[in-house]
């Protein structure tokens, strides 16, 4: 099985295979190598870490120290969720327009976090009429397994009708389907500058960190240029008094990957 692009940090998008497009697809997730350089992974590293210190994490268990919408706080951190060859390869991928949904900082501490466990995210998200939703997760160090990498179901992105999932019980997603649980897993460690992108129906999950270095990971989410607000609670959307039915458009929802 074919898990790698290997690209460099001056490659374009026009250079993602057909191959790879169609690996993408069939199994719901690719590593590509060599996003970023060693000196944008530097860059965007510290910034990441010193917005955790101001900034509260939404999520307050053990599983990780979580940032949304960080492009809204920090302006160097703005640059890479508006990183054109990111989107650009999701769009490629993905094979639809796209816009962004939200982006997040992701960081599991030293010695004190726990698994994050198989889930899909979808579920989670307000969204009708976007099949095609997928996140690119950017290494901001080496992730190897010890640190936290993560682990993908091949095909798993196929079973649209599950509900939302609980990502800290390693048991949530096996009972909605557990013909899941017997299926082929593929762990992709990452070196920094590194990325996978995966749908947003690809079950994954990430263990826990036992090294003694933070892991930091950056998320951004991508979502169908049409995709319309259900109406479900969710923190990026609550505050917008938006109405069910209409489209997330708009300034806090950027049209992404076009050519300018």
């Amino acid at each position: 099985m074919l898990d790698t692009v290997e690209i460099t940090h001056t490659t374009t998008a026009d250079q993602i295979t057909d191959e790879a497009v169609q690996l993408y697809r069939s199994q719901g997730f690719i590593r590509v190598r060599g996003v970023l350089s060693p000196e944008e992974v530097e860059r965007f590293r510290e910034a990441a870490l010193r917005l955790s210190e101001r900034m509260q994490s939404l999520h307050k268990g053990s599983v990780f120290t979580q940032l949304v919408n960080a492009w809204r706080e920090d302006e160097v951190l703005r640059e890479l969720t508006l990183y054109p060859k990111l989107a650009r390869i999701a769009e490629a991928l993905a094979g639809v327009p796209l816009r962004l949904w939200h982006d997040q900082v992701l960081i599991k501490q030293p010695q004190k976090s726990t698994a994050t466990e198989f889930h899909q995210d979808q579920p989670y998200w307000p969204h009708a009429r976007s099949a095609h939703s997928l996140s690119a997760w950017v290494a901001l160090c080496d992730v190897p397994v010890e640190r936290g990498c993560m682990t993908f179901i091949p095909g798993s992105h196929t079973r649209t009708e599950l509900a939302a999932q609980n990502l800290e019980d390693p048991r949530s997603l096996f009972s909605l389907c557990p013909d899941l649980e017997w299926d082929a897993r593929v762990t992709l460690p990452l070196r920094a500058g590194d990325c996978t992108f995966h749908h947003s129906r690809c079950a994954h999950m990430a263990n826990p960190n036992v090294t003694h270095e933070p892991r930091v990971a950056y998320v951004i989410i991508y979502m169908d240029a049409d995709t319309i607000y259900t109406g479900q609670p969710h923190v990026v959307t609550d505050p917008l008094a938006l109405s069910p039915g209409q489209t997330l458009e708009g300034e806090l929802f950027p049209r992404v990957g076009e050519r300018r």
